[in-house]
C-alpha cells in the first residue's frame, strides 16, 4: 500500500470517528436528554418537544459577567441542542392571545422579573442559532417566579385545571407559567 493510501486511510478513518463521536453525544447519550411532553384532551393536542440540560453546580440564570450559562436579556432556546418546539391541534389562546393551530419555535428572553416568550415559524433549525427575528409570530411577557427549592434539571410540564391549562418551565429557582386556553 502506498504511502498516499495510508494518509487516505488514516483522514477517512478519522472523520469517521468524529462522526461516530458526535452522533453518539447528539442522539444515542446526549448529555442534555431529549424530552416531549403531550397534553391531549377531545380534538385537541398540545406537544412540546425539548432538550433538558442540567444544572450541574453552574449558575443559570444571572448576568453575562458572572458566567451565567443563560444570560439576561439574550435569547435562550429553552433548553438544549435542537431548538424547542410548540404544536398545537388547534386554536389555543396562548397567555390570553389568539394562536392558530401548527407547529412552533419555541424560545424565551429571560430577564430577573419576567421573561419574553416567543414563537417563531422557524421550528426546524438548530437552537444554538438565532432564529430568524422577523418570522417571529407571538412575543408574550410573563412574569417568573423564584422556587424555594431549586430544579436540577431543566423541566417543562402542562399542567391541567378547573377549565385551564398552564404550560410551566422550571429550572434553578426559576419558574415562568403561561395560560393556555
Amino acid at each position: 500500500m502506498s504511502t498516499k493510501a495510508k494518509i487516505i486511510g488514516g483522514i477517512l478513518t478519522f472523520i469517521l470517528v468524529v462522526i461516530a463521536y458526535f452522533y453518539y453525544n447528539l442522539f444515542i447519550n446526549p448529555a442534555s436528554p431529549k424530552d416531549t411532553v403531550t397534553y391531549t384532551k377531545d380534538d385537541l393536542k398540545i406537544e412540546v418537544v425539548y432538550s433538558r440540560p442540567f444544572k450541574k453546580d453552574r449558575l443559570i440564570f444571572g448576568s453575562n459577567d458572572d458566567g451565567a450559562l443563560v444570560p439576561f436579556d439574550a435569547y435562550w432556546r429553552l433548553g438544549a441542542n435542537a431548538a424547542s418546539t410548540f404544536e398545537t391541534s388547534k386554536e389555543i389562546a396562548f397567555a390570553g392571545r389568539s394562536l392558530a393551530p401548527g407547529k412552533y419555535r419555541l424560545y424565551a428572553i429571560p430577564q430577573a422579573d419576567h421573561w419574553a416568550v416567543v414563537l417563531n415559524e422557524e421550528y426546524s433549525a438548530f437552537g444554538y442559532s438565532e432564529p430568524d427575528y422577523s418570522k417571529d409570530i407571538m412575543r408574550v411577557n410573563v412574569a417568573s417566579a423564584k422556587l424555594l427549592t431549586p430544579i436540577e434539571q431543566f423541566s417543562i410540564d402542562i399542567l391541567e385545571g378547573n377549565e385551564t391549562l398552564t404550560l410551566r418551565m422550571r429550572w434553578d429557582t426559576t419558574a415562568v407559567s403561561i395560560p393556555l386556553n
